[in-house]
């Protein structure tokens, strides 16, 4: 008599008792990539307001995420036109590539800006916090470009995409930036996104030009020049 004593979880006491116990919890708290939430043709933004996945705001979600992919296609072909031994290896490791990984990071955080409208009210103070995309971004990156011009000779004509690989890589993500800011620039008007990130997004496009002419400069090959017929 007196008490009931509270019921207690029991385990199969085995060899590896507490490693089962482990995987199941690990299991138990693995996230899942699909939920199945988008089959009905919307999605969620951040501010978890789901939208159809029609609207504009996914169009520029998805040129940013594309520009991203883009300049991760560029930093993994950096090298790809060097010569082991011929002195070149290596000229990028002290700023080109480490700059791209910031912006890689920073796209991410526009992404998120992007997908928390200003003006929803879905959107709570703390978000908005959350999401402020600092004007100092683009003052690193303009710090980048002024930096990469004092070594490279002055341009005197169009340039066509092309010379090294990277150097054609970071040409195709200039480009796909620049069609990110285009979408980005209506939502801008609206009040939905800061004005700093459609700057960064313009500023980041004229990064990847000048990182485009210094991935040639570098490794001795020229830019193409535009030859009219």
């Amino acid at each position: 008599k007196g008490c009931a004593r509270p019921e207690r979880k029991t385990t199969k006491k085995t060899m590896n008792g507490e490693q089962e116990d482990r995987e199941e919890e690990e299991q138990e708290e693995k996230f899942k990539v699909y939920t199945k939430t988008g089959d009905d043709g919307t999605s969620s933004l951040y501010n978890l307001e789901r939208r159809a996945k029609s609207d504009a705001v996914f169009d520029a979600l998805g040129d940013c995420d594309e520009t991203n992919v883009s300049v991760g296609i560029a930093r993994v072909h950096a090298y790809d036109d060097c010569c082991e031994g011929d002195g070149k290896d290596g000229c990028f490791d002290g700023d080109v590539l480490p700059h791209l990984e910031i912006i890689q990071s920073r796209l991410l955080d526009v992404g998120s800006a992007v997908a928390t409208p200003i003006t929803s009210e879905k959107t709570k103070d703390g978000m908005k916090v959350r999401c402020r995309f600092d004007e100092s971004h683009v003052e690193l990156i303009e710090s980048w470009i002024d930096r990469y011009e004092e070594e490279l000779p002055p341009l005197t004509n169009f340039l066509c995409p092309g010379g090294t690989k990277f150097a054609a890589f970071l040409h195709q993500a200039r480009a796909i930036c620049r069609r990110c800011e285009r979408k980005v620039q209506p939502m801008v008007k609206l009040g939905d996104v800061e004005k700093s990130v459609a700057r960064y997004l313009n500023r980041l496009s004229d990064y990847l030009f000048v990182a485009a002419r210094v991935a040639n400069h570098r490794v001795g090959v020229e830019d193409v020049a535009y030859k009219k017929a």
